[in-house]
């Protein structure tokens, strides 16, 4: 993957350097707000693993991990729908939850998470985004901390997939349309 551009990118949307240069920036303003809490970084699975992964060597903190998985699209679209896969293994009722997330677009699935936690009284409740897509919510939310607002293109790399495939890319970039339309077969589930 060192230095070619993948034949479904149709162009780089953010350099891998400038995705870790802003990871350190977001870890040492988490550690500054979570100074001598108890903090538990939830991952939500599966596309948030890249990004968790840096972010929790950035945090300059002792602190939790844990992961839940959720689904609320078919392909490319919003099923409206989301559903809770696998939760979290521990309690995070009086603990500071801080939930990690890879891309926020319809808002769907991450009021979800946040209102099914909300429920087991954790002390707070934070979301941190690698992507903050540039669309109208069906369901209004907003971030606490916020690596890059994009504009409304289809995107993987960095942990977002097409198809369970792309992940590993180490930048963010936008999927040429005939890829998405002839290159790669329709997914059944994918989950962002």
């Amino acid at each position: 993957m060192s230095g070619a551009i993948h034949p479904v990118i149709e162009r780089i949307l953010i350099p891998e350097e400038e995705i870790r240069a802003r990871i350190k920036e977001i870890g040492a303003e988490i550690g500054r707000d979570y100074r001598g809490r108890d903090l538990i970084m939830v991952g939500i699975l599966k596309g948030s693993i890249p990004f968790l992964a840096e972010l929790i060597k950035a945090v300059p903190l002792d602190c939790a991990i844990d992961f839940v998985s959720i689904s609320s699209y078919e392909g490319t679209r919003s099923t409206g729908v989301a559903r809770l896969l696998l939760d979290l293994r521990e309690n995070p009722e009086g603990k500071d939850v801080l939930l990690v997330e890879d891309i926020i677009d319809t808002g769907l699935t991450i009021n979800y998470i946040v209102s099914n936690l909300k429920t087991r009284k954790p002390k707070s409740l934070e979301v941190c985004t690698l992507l903050d897509k540039q669309v109208p919510r069906r369901m209004p939310f907003k971030a606490r901390y916020v690596g890059f607002p994009i504009p409304n293109e289809f995107v993987i790399g960095f942990g977002l997939d097409y198809n369970e495939k792309y992940r590993n890319l180490p930048y963010v970039g936008v999927m040429r349309q005939p890829a998405l339309r002839e290159g790669a077969p329709q997914p059944k589930t994918a989950t962002v």
